[in-house]
């Protein structure tokens, strides 16, 4: 009598406690990416156990207020943030001003760094003129343009979305001219032996070939512009997440700093897991060869 094996259920599948029915039937896992399931049932116990800790430490008084608050000083104050706004400015409109400033740099860095990095993987000559400026430029942190940037454009709009710029472009520029390096040279030929043009090369291999890394690029800037936008906010902001956070910390209000340090955090993991799921979307062959 043959044995029937019955398959696992969605939600296990989910969870990250089974594998699916494809990666069961592999021999090799370790080393193998596409093995590796989602993970989230651990990813949902370490929050619990992180919150729950807090709630524990607040119970038995072991947190002095100064230094972190407890859960209900920081609900109430959250509550007050969301129906009284911070500073006569409204809560969401603070966290609105912040993404729009974080997706301005990166769009802006992605536009002209997405070009760039071709060019320079493509071009000698592109490559001569701009290497130098990008492998300058590149180990220089945001923060030390604060200065200049503020001669440049005043304190208004236009000098955080550019230091959002900056801290974006030498990433999107890098992440892609190691995609156009990544491309396998006999997929090139393959194509140019079917009569192919520069163009369709360009569009229909390097590209394709390349988006994996741009992705990466992409992710990787996103987190670096929420890193650097608190710093951004600081240039005479009266609105922001960062702005926010920095007024607080005047004021000794821890538990309002801890929010934003959440919310912060809340809204890069959501953007992650957005490029996460446009990657899967837009690149599904990616990791097949």
């Amino acid at each position: 009598m043959s044995k029937h094996h019955t398959p696992p259920s969605g939600v296990s599948v989910w969870l990250g406690l089974k594998d699916n029915v494809f990666t069961q039937q592999k021999t090799v896992r370790f080393g193998d990416a596409s093995a590796v399931n989602s993970g989230r049932f651990y990813s949902i116990l370490t929050v619990v156990i992180l919150l729950s800790a807090w709630g524990i430490a607040s119970a038995l008084g072991m947190l002095e207020s100064f230094y972190w608050p407890s859960v209900n000083a920081t609900l109430a104050r959250m509550g007050k943030l969301l129906s009284e706004g911070f500073r006569n400015v409204a809560f969401w409109d603070h966290i609105g001003i912040s993404v729009f400033r974080v997706l301005g740099g990166v769009l802006l860095g992605a536009l002209v760094g997405i070009p760039l990095g071709l060019a320079m993987g493509l071009s000698s000559i592109a490559r001569g003129l701009f290497d130098p400026i990008v492998e300058f430029m590149r180990p220089i942190p945001p923060l030390a343009l604060i200065p200049l940037i503020i001669l440049w454009f005043g304190i208004d709009e236009t000098a955080k979305i550019f230091l959002l710029f900056l801290a974006s472009l030498f990433i999107m520029t890098i992440a892609a001219r190691s995609g156009v390096n990544s491309v396998k040279i006999t997929k090139v030929h393959a194509a140019y032996s079917l009569g192919a043009s520069r163009t369709q090369i360009l569009f229909h291999v390097i590209l394709p070939n390349a988006l994996p890394e741009i992705f990466t690029g992409l992710r990787t800037a996103m987190g670096v512009c929420w890193g650097t936008v608190v710093a951004a906010e600081l240039v005479a902001a009266d609105k922001g997440v960062g702005s926010m956070i920095m007024i607080a910390k005047n004021f000794l209000q821890t538990d309002t700093v801890v929010i934003g340090i959440i919310v912060i955090g809340l809204i890069g993991y959501t953007i992650e897991l957005g490029m996460r799921y446009l990657e899967r979307l837009l690149i599904p062959w990616q990791g097949k060869g």
